[in-house]
C-alpha cells in the first residue's frame, strides 16, 4: 500500500508539472496579423520529398508580415524530382532560390550538412534564419509571428512545436509523447533561464534563429555528427552564452511527420537512443516510465481479482492522473486528447519497445535514414 500511494503521489506531482508548464511556462506566439521589418531568410532542406513538399512551398510563397523575407531551398541529392517540383511552385518567383547541395563530407550526417549548406548561402543581409521541414506547412503569419517571438524572450533560440497531425493508430499512440514528454518533465521557465547545455530541447520542424548566435555557438558545424541536431544546436547556443525558448507553435504550424507505420518506427528507431545516450541511463529511463505509466492499470486488475480494493483504487488513481496529463499535454498543444489519452500505458509501453530497437540496431550498425547511414 505504502508503494503504491508514492506512485500516486509521484504522478501527482507530475501531472501538477504539465499543468503549470501548459498553463503558466509555455509560450505561445499569436496567431494574428504582426509584422517584422528586420530581413528573415527561410531554409528548406530537401531529400526524396516530391510527393510532400508542395504544400509546405506554398504556405511559404504565401507569408505575410515578412517584406525582407527570402526563401532558400536545397535539393540534397534527391532522385524523385524533388528539385523539379520546387520550380513548378515557386514559377519564378525572385524570393526563391534553389540550390544544389553535395554530399556531406566525412564526419557529417546528412541533414546537419544540409542546414549548414543553407545557412552559409542565405542573403548575407537576413539577420534571422527560420530552418523548415518539408513536412510542416506554415500558417500565413507564422515566420513573422516566431520572429517576434524570438525577439521579445531575448533569445538566440526559439522552436515554436507545430500541431502534430496524425491519423493512423500508431501516430495516435507514439506522437503526441513527444509534447508530453518536455511538457511532463522539463522545467520550461528554468530551461529558458539556466546556462546548462544538458537543460535544453527542441524540434527542428520548424526553428528560428537569431543569425548572430547561431554563428557564434558554431551553427551546425558544431553538430555535424549529432543525429538529434536540433536539441545538439539548441545545447551549443547555450554553451555559447545564448538562451533558447519553447513556444506552441500549433497554431503557426502544422506537420504530419509519419504516415505509415514502417515510416514511425524507422524514424523513432534512428534516433531514440541518442536521446537517452548510455543504454544503462535508457534502462533505467524506461523502467521508471514503465512503472510510473504503464504498471498502476495492470496492478489495479490485479489488486482487485486478490480482493484488495483499496490498493486497486489507488493504482486506478495513478492511471488516471497519467491519463489527465496526456489531457493536459494535448490540450495545450493542439493534439488530440479523447479517446487517445486513455491508451497513455500501451503508448509509453510502444516507446520502451522503440527504444529498445533503436540501441538493438545501433549495436549493429543497422541503422540508416533516407539512405544514409546515422550511426
Amino acid at each position: 500500500m505504502t508503494a503504491v500511494l508514492a506512485l500516486v503521489v509521484t504522478l501527482a506531482a507530475l501531472t501538477f508539472h504539465t499543468w503549470v508548464n501548459a498553463t503558466r511556462w509555455l509560450r505561445r506566439p499569436t496567431d494574428g496579423p504582426v509584422e517584422v521589418t528586420e530581413p528573415v531568410a527561410v531554409l528548406l532542406p530537401l531529400r526524396d520529398e516530391a510527393d510532400r513538399v508542395e504544400p509546405c512551398l506554398r504556405a511559404l510563397l504565401a507569408q505575410h508580415g515578412v517584406p525582407g523575407l527570402r526563401i532558400v531551398v536545397l535539393d540534397d541529392g534527391s532522385t524523385d524530382g524533388t528539385a523539379e517540383v520546387v520550380r513548378a511552385v515557386a514559377g519564378g518567383d525572385l524570393r526563391l532560390t534553389l540550390l544544389t547541395g553535395v554530399a556531406p563530407p566525412p564526419g557529417w550526417l546528412g541533414k546537419p550538412h544540409a542546414c549548414w549548406q543553407l545557412a552559409t548561402r542565405a542573403e548575407p543581409a537576413a539577420t534571422v534564419l527560420a530552418f523548415v521541414d518539408a513536412d510542416v506547412v506554415l500558417t500565413p503569419y507564422a515566420v513573422a509571428a516566431a520572429v517576434t517571438e524570438l525577439r521579445a524572450a531575448r533569445a538566440a533560440l526559439l522552436s515554436p512545436y507545430p500541431r502534430i497531425l496524425v491519423a493512423t493508430v500508431a501516430e495516435r499512440l507514439v506522437q503526441p509523447l513527444l509534447q508530453w514528454l518536455w511538457l511532463t518533465f522539463l522545467p520550461l521557465r528554468g530551461m529558458e533561464r539556466s546556462p546548462r547545455p544538458s537543460l535544453a530541447a527542441a524540434g527542428g520542424q520548424f526553428l528560428v534563429v537569431d543569425r548572430a548566435g547561431y554563428l557564434r555557438a558554431g551553427g551546425h558545424a558544431a553538430v555535424a555528427d549529432k543525429v538529434l541536431e536540433d536539441i545538439e544546436l539548441a545545447r551549443a547556443v547555450k554553451r555559447s552564452g545564448g538562451r533558447i525558448a519553447l513556444a506552441d507553435g500549433s497554431r503557426l504550424a502544422a506537420c504530419r511527420m509519419y504516415e505509415t507505420w514502417p515510416q514511425l518506427r524507422d524514424g523513432y528507431s534512428k534516433s531514440l537512443w541518442a536521446s537517452f545516450g548510455h543504454p544503462t541511463a535508457a534502462a533505467v529511463v524506461v523502467a521508471l516510465l514503465l512503472l510510473l505509466y504503464t504498471a498502476p492499470p495492470l496492478l489495479a486488475v490485479v489488486a482487485l481479482a486478490a480482493g484488495a480494493p483499496a490498493v486497486a483504487g489507488l493504482a486506478a488513481l495513478g492511471y488516471l492522473l497519467g491519463v489527465a496529463g496526456r489531457v493536459l499535454s494535448a490540450r495545450s498543444t493542439g493534439g488530440r486528447a479523447w479517446p487517445d489519452a486513455l491508451a497513455h500505458p500501451v503508448s509509453v509501453g510502444v516507446l520502451g519497445w522503440l527504444t529498445f530497437r533503436s540501441y538493438h540496431l545501433r549495436k549493429r550498425r543497422r541503422l540508416s535514414w533516407r539512405g544514409r547511414p546515422v550511426s
